[in-house]
């Protein structure tokens, strides 16, 4: 073991941009990931990307994609259509989605009421992304903390591979363009963007964020922008992380810790024998464990 590691070696830098079939890596120390692909004990990219190393993970994010619907990513979209059982919304993909009556809100809706009033056509939505079938069929839920109707302001589209810098590490990027110019501001994962403040703010933010789109495969990205947005604003602007609640990841925390059940007993189950049974009027019953599963 201790060999293999001494033979791990990571053959590029986080953030470099890498081409197919380049190798990322030596050894059995560092593990593939999104694309990347392990070929004896080298790690190699399938695809012409940006590199992420995080811990001993080795994934590639696309230089320009479009976007995918995956399980719980938060979303801008469009309405698109009013259904009889509730909206179809436009996720800036090549899939629709369904906000379902039960999933919009929390208010009682009755039968046969007034769907626009609720959602109307061309409004748009922050909405969480609950369900992808293998046919690609896609359900939203707008029931959460921060999902709602957007009220005012503009929108604005990004390359969704570019999101992820976009948002920074644990939302850094975002907090930061939002200290600096003082605006409300949303980055869906579709590639969708939000803003609402003062017009001059709202255009420097703009700015700020088709740099970000233009440099995303660039080392340093933060610092620089840091540095940018205190020349344009003339504030000083610390590197913040996003609040728990406020955070893009809204993937349900794994459990840790032992089962809920606890561990197994030793020994036989307790429904396993039940001793001696009376006779029937079919004769007399014999004795033992039963043959079926135990009664519940």
């Amino acid at each position: 073991m201790t060999a293999a590691k001494e033979k791990s070696a990571l053959l590029v830098k986080d953030h470099d941009v890498v081409v197919p079939g380049e190798v990322l890596a030596q050894g059995m120390e560092y593990l593939p990931s999104q694309g990347t692909y392990r070929k004896d004990e080298n790690i190699y990219a399938n695809q012409t990307g940006l590199l992420i190393v995080e811990g001993k993970v080795l994934k590639t994010i696309p230089l320009a994609s479009a976007y995918l619907p995956k399980k719980y990513d938060v979303i801008i979209g469009r309405v698109q259509d009013i259904l009889m059982t509730g909206w179809r919304i436009d996720t800036n993909s090549p899939y629709s989605a369904v906000l379902p009556l039960k999933d919009a809100t929390f208010d009682y809706i009755k039968k046969g009421a007034d769907l626009t009033a609720f959602f109307n056509i061309d409004e748009y939505v922050v909405c969480k992304i609950f369900q992808v079938t293998s046919q690609n069929l896609v359900d939203v839920s707008m029931k959460g903390p921060g999902l709602r109707k957007l009220q005012g302001g503009r929108i604005i589209k990004v390359n969704a591979a570019k999101v992820p810098r976009l948002i920074g590490k644990r939302g850094s990027m975002v907090m930061m363009i939002k200290s600096a110019t003082g605006i409300q501001l949303i980055v869906g994962q579709n590639g969708i963007v939000w803003l609402n403040g003062d017009p001059e703010q709202e255009v420097l933010a703009i700015e700020a964020i088709r740099k970000i789109e233009e440099e995303a495969h660039v080392p340093g990205l933060t610092e620089r922008m840091k540095k940018w947005l205190e020349k344009k604003t003339g504030k000083k602007i610390e590197i913040q992380e996003m609040p728990e609640e406020e955070s893009y990841d809204h993937r349900p925390p794994r459990r840790d810790g032992p089962r809920r059940d606890g561990p197994r007993r030793d020994g036989p189950r307790r429904d396993s024998y039940r001793g001696p049974r009376r006779d029937g009027p079919s004769g007399p019953r014999r004795d033992g464990p039963r043959r079926g599963p135990p009664r519940r």
